[in-house]
């Protein structure tokens, strides 16, 4: 059975989906670790599921970050998943899994991504540019931020009395089924 690791940083809503999707057989893979880069819910929500939760916090190790996490990762590993992962992985990482990484980020690239575009600053960007839809993109890990191969994207629309907030949540919910589809996509190969 194929092997995925999960990256977090924060509540991990898509670490959730993705076990919640295992659990129900909707996925066909398992969980070899969860590793987050600062104390998030997301390692208790890993550590309720019964999956190894690793914190390599990336203020003690800062340029060491990558090669600590990779530590960490069975070297036969299928996919490495981002979930909401906001370092940013050097590029001998990068190159040793290459195509093995996947990233979720919360609009319809290649708008609204590269470097400082993560969480709300995304949304707000979206707003403020008059934009009649949003959504997510699920898309390959490049040395180059959010500019990978895209796999899965969704799509939602943005009502005209929206917040950041509400389409927030709007995207996060398409976020989880792109998430799925896209592990998916690649474990099938």
């Amino acid at each position: 059975m194929p092997k995925i690791v999960v990256l977090v940083s924060g509540s991990g809503s898509n670490l959730q989906s993705i076990i919640d999707a295992i659990k129900h057989g909707e996925l066909d893979c398992n969980i070899a670790g969860v590793i987050a880069d600062r104390d998030c819910y997301g390692l208790t929500r890993a550590k309720e599921a019964g999956i190894p939760a690793y914190l390599v916090d990336r203020k003690t190790y800062r340029e060491e970050l990558s090669q600590e996490i990779d530590k960490l990762i069975p070297q036969d590993s299928s996919l490495i998943v981002l979930a909401g992962f906001l370092s940013i992985l050097d590029n001998a990482f990068i190159d040793k899994w290459q195509n093995r990484i996947i990233n979720i980020h919360p609009s319809l690239l290649p708008k609204f991504g590269g470097h400082g575009m993560w969480g709300n600053r995304v949304h707000e960007a979206v707003l403020a540019s008059g934009e009649t839809e949003s959504g997510c993109t699920v898309h390959l890990v490049t040395s180059e931020i959010d500019c990978g191969q895209i796999i899965v994207q969704q799509k939602v629309p943005v009502l005209k009395d929206d917040t950041v907030e509400s389409l927030r949540l709007r995207v996060q919910q398409t976020e989880h089924l792109a998430m799925l589809a896209a592990i998916r996509k690649i474990l099938e190969k």
